[in-house]
């Protein structure tokens, strides 16, 4: 049954109590960044805390703050290199001009994975586990940012007819589509959220096979990204990679990676104590 009338998107980038002129005030998108850099410091700790973790809890914020420049210098990269790679050569000022938003999943893993290296090659703990640790928190940066990008208006979906479908007035052309922002929050946050605070506080993995948690991160998030990116409109100016869209091209390479990862855990498990 085709709905009547479909809701278009209205909502305002700004948190309304912190907007202080039309276009100067706290956004919701550098929010979702904040909050979710305060909830990882937070599980970081409990960890720690748990016994379950070999980052000391003292560390847990310095940890973080390479996680943060891994992220967003990582993320700012990838949108240019991976998306639009002339931009930046006709204009590299944009790199600075975050308030114009682009930032890409797949540049930040790499971002964070230099990080990770980095922060243990100095404070003498397996990146491996470092990982394992990091991974278990990034599933709800996932989600906020994509919960973000829905408020935003960003990254709609495909054109739908379903109840659910909205008009994004950005999209230009009044089609009612999918919110595959609010897929991808689901998907790749909330379920993979769960999925991983199961794994590091239900079973001994963390302890037993380090690296396998990653693996696993990397394998579901593939998959949730594959999924999602089925109702996702591509990039109007960015081609297609053997008929797949960017996303699916390059998830296919974390799917890889996880794969790896897994089989490699499973290679070196050892008894835990």
């Amino acid at each position: 049954m085709t709905p009547l009338a479909y809701w278009t998107h209205n909502l305002s980038p700004f948190v309304p109590f912190l907007r202080f002129s039309e276009n100067v005030g706290v956004r919701w998108y550098g929010l979702a960044y904040v909050a979710s850099f305060v909830a990882a410091v937070w599980l970081l700790v409990r960890y720690a805390r748990a016994g379950r973790s070999r980052l000391p809890a003292a560390k847990a914020w310095d940890f973080i703050l390479y996680i943060i420049i891994g992220v967003m210098l990582g993320g700012r990269l990838g949108s240019f290199l991976l998306y639009h790679p002339g931009e930046l050569l006709r204009d590299p000022l944009a790199f600075f001009r975050l308030w114009d938003g682009g930032m890409a999943s797949h540049g930040g893993f790499i971002g964070v994975a230099l990080a990770i290296l980095l922060f243990a090659r100095i404070h003498k703990i397996p990146a491996l586990h470092l990982g394992d640790l990091i991974v278990t928190t990034a599933p709800l940066g996932l989600m906020l940012g994509r919960v973000a990008n829905f408020i935003n208006g960003e990254l709609w979906g495909k054109p739908g007819s379903y109840w659910w479908c909205m008009i994004f007035p950005q999209a230009g052309d009044g089609i009612p589509r999918h919110p595959s922002q609010l897929y991808e929050a689901v998907l790749e946050g909330a379920v993979l959220f769960a999925f991983m605070q199961w794994r590091i506080w239900r079973t001994d993995v963390i302890r037993a096979q380090t690296g396998r948690i990653t693996g696993e991160f990397f394998v579901t998030y593939a998959l949730a990204r594959c999924v999602c990116e089925l109702f996702r409109e591509p990039d109007r100016d960015v081609q297609l990679i053997a008929g797949l869209s960017r996303g699916t091209f390059y998830s296919l390479f974390v799917l890889i990676a996880g794969v790896a990862l897994v089989a490699y855990a499973a290679k070196s498990r050892k008894s835990p104590g």
